[in-house]
């Protein structure tokens, strides 16, 4: 836990508009033993990639199948601490995509509230997003957990006024850093 609160610190340092988001975080990382599993019902730990082509200039999106929209791959921890490991994962499930490779560092942070489903009620996803880059083929298989998957454009997310807030966010982070 110490690695990832030592990561929340620089991202806050890094992104210092979003330092309270990551305060936010580091004290919910604190709260509990069991903030990286599904039995925290008040919320947990998620994460998420931000997959990118070989260009870099496409990300990889999941139409969810359960929350019907358009959005970065992802999923739970389950009790894997490592998230980056577990963007890394899901990015991999989700997609079919081999040969994908993970940055270390945060690229973004977003808590969000999940609505009650079935016997789970409503909860917090606190989920941490990191770029994964596709460095072989670009055919993904879609699983299961998506209606679809499709590469978009990323200068296009934040053109779109009814993209996500959080992925217009992505984007404007990724297109600044873009050389």
């Amino acid at each position: 836990m110490d690695s990832l609160r030592a990561a929340l610190a620089a991202y806050a340092a890094q992104w210092p508009q979003e330092a309270e988001s990551a305060r936010d975080f580091a004290g919910f990382l604190a709260s509990a033993d069991t903030v990286f599993e599904r039995i925290h019902l008040i919320g947990h730990f998620t994460a998420s990639s931000w997959l990118v082509d070989r260009s870099g200039t496409r990300v990889l999106l999941t139409h969810h199948r359960k929350l019907e929209r358009w959005l970065q791959l992802g999923g739970h921890a389950d009790g894997d601490r490592d998230l980056a490991r577990v963007a890394l994962r899901e990015a991999e499930e989700e997609s079919g995509l081999t040969g994908l490779q993970v940055e270390p560092e945060m690229f973004d942070l977003d808590r969000h509230w999940i609505p009650e489903r079935g016997d789970v009620p409503g909860h917090w996803h606190y989920d941490v997003r990191y770029v994964v880059h596709a460095r072989q083929g670009e055919d993904y298989v879609v699983s299961d957990e998506s209606h679809d998957l499709a590469w978009r454009r990323i200068d296009e997310i934040l053109a779109d006024p009814g993209s996500d807030e959080s992925m217009q966010r992505m984007a404007r982070k990724w297109l600044a850093r873009a050389p």
